[in-house]
Parts: C-alpha cells; structure tokens; sequence
C-alpha cells in the first residue's frame, strides 16, 4: 500500500492539473452512468422536483384556501422541497461514491478525495440548475420577485454543506460498520416530515420547535424562506449551528477516511 501511495505521490507531483482532469473525468463518468441511460437524460433533474411540487399544490390547494406563507402554493413548497431535494441528493449520492467507486481506487491517478470531489461538483451543478430552472419558472408565473438574494444564495450553500458533509461522514462509517447503512436509512426517512417542508417552523408548538431546532434543514428552509418573503423573518434560524455540524460531520468523515482508508480499500 505504501508504493501504490508513493507511485500516486509522484504522479501528482509531475503533471500539474492532474486532480482537476481527474475529476473532470469522473464528473463526465457520473453523468454518463446517472443521465445517460434515461431517454430523457438531465431533465429527469427538473421533471421530479416539479412533479413533487405539483402534488403538494394540487392535494393542499384542496384542503386550504392560501398556503401558510404568501399566496402561492406552488412557491411555498419550492421553498421547502427544493433545498430538501439538495441536500438528500447531495448525502445520498456522496454517502455511494466509494463504494460505488472503489474499482477506481486501485488506479494511481485516482484517489478518494477525487472521486468525492467529482461527485460534488456534478451534483452542485445539476442542483443549482435545476432550482434556477425551478424558481425561474415559478417567478415568472406568480409574478413574485427575489426579497433578499444573499438568503437564497446562503440557504443552497448551507444545503450543499450539510448534504456534502453527511454524505462524507457516511461514506466512510458504511464501509468501516456496514450495519450503519440500515441505521441511517431507518433514522433518515423521517427527515422529510420533520424539516418544515409544506408547514412553517413557527406556527408549530414550543416543545417541538425546542426538539425539531436541532434538525440543521429547518434553518436552511428558513434561509430560503426569508429570501422569497419578504415579511418572513424567522428569526429561529442559525447559519452558525449549520455550519458547526457540518464541520463536525466532515472532521468524523475525513478521519475515518485517514485513519482506514488501507481497510476501505481491501475490504
């Protein structure tokens, strides 16, 4: 193991731009194996947020008369799916990168840092298109305009955050304890319910505010919320909370990949 990490060492050191054609190469390689197998490639990336806003639109539309914040029900629950859908995108794909991956690894020029980096630069692109597509669309249609551009800005950079750092942590904790992978999917699947997306953080009662708060995706729909509303406040949100978990999550992440990447890699 050694030689083959002196070998990449080496390699890195004689070709400048070694790491940025790598990852360029497997951002192609990811976009081939996720897009291009479907007939409709990259605009299945717009069509599902769309479709899940459509139907929280339609089945809300019939039980209340004006969505909890604003008049348009369709961009309440953009507000709310669109960072979601970053966020889950981000974890659930890089949480994969190396075990899906992990045939690459034994390439010299490959390392794990590359394949991680490959997949977060191709989902931040497709992300952030398809929710410029989305709230394009959708300001358009209401008529509506941006109240404050440094939150919607703030609330996709903490999504990626969040999503890229969890993502990490797991990719790592799924190859070192492989029942974690259960755990996780049991412990996340409540996330959707629990993160504000088609409710108002505020108008729930004290003691699940005090228990959801902790929840980093409640701040980020807030984030966002404040940027398209201009009479939201949310004053619960904490950009400094966001940013000290996933800080936490990368440092476990990067650790473990330091401390066992020889385990990773053989097992």
């Amino acid at each position: 193991m050694r030689k083959n990490s002196s070998t990449k060492n080496v390699q890195r050191r004689h070709v400048p731009f070694q790491t940025l054609r790598v990852i360029a190469a497997l951002c192609m390689r990811e976009m081939t194996t996720t897009f291009g197998r479907s007939s409709l490639g990259y605009l299945w990336a717009v069509i599902e947020p769309v479709g899940v806003i459509l139907v929280f639109t339609v089945a809300f539309s019939l039980i209340f008369r004006q969505p909890p914040l604003g008049y348009s029900f369709p961009l309440f629950y953009a507000t709310g799916y669109i960072p979601f859908g970053i966020y889950n995108t981000c974890q659930g794909k890089i949480s994969a990168a190396i075990s899906q991956n992990k045939a690459l690894l034994f390439y010299p020029a490959v390392t794990y840092t590359d394949v991680i980096l490959g997949r977060f630069v191709l989902i931040s692109l497709t992300e952030m298109t398809t929710a410029f597509f989305v709230f394009g669309g959708l300001l358009v249609y209401t008529g509506s305009q941006v109240a404050e551009f440094g939150y919607v800005f703030a609330g996709f950079g903490l999504a990626l955050m969040i999503g890229t750092s969890v993502g990490l942590c797991n990719a790592t904790l799924f190859e070192i304890f492989p029942s974690w992978r259960n755990i996780w999917r049991i412990l996340s699947r409540p996330m959707f319910f629990i993160s504000a997306i088609f409710y108002l953080f505020d108008t729930l009662p004290d003691d699940m505010q005090a228990l959801l708060w902790w929840n980093p995706l409640i701040h980020i729909v807030g984030t966002l919320r404040v940027g398209f509303y201009p009479e939201y406040e949310a004053p619960y949100v904490s950009w400094l909370y966001v940013i000290l978990v996933s800080l936490a999550l990368m440092t476990i992440g990067l650790v473990n990949l330091r401390s066992s990447n020889k385990f990773i890699i053989n097992n």
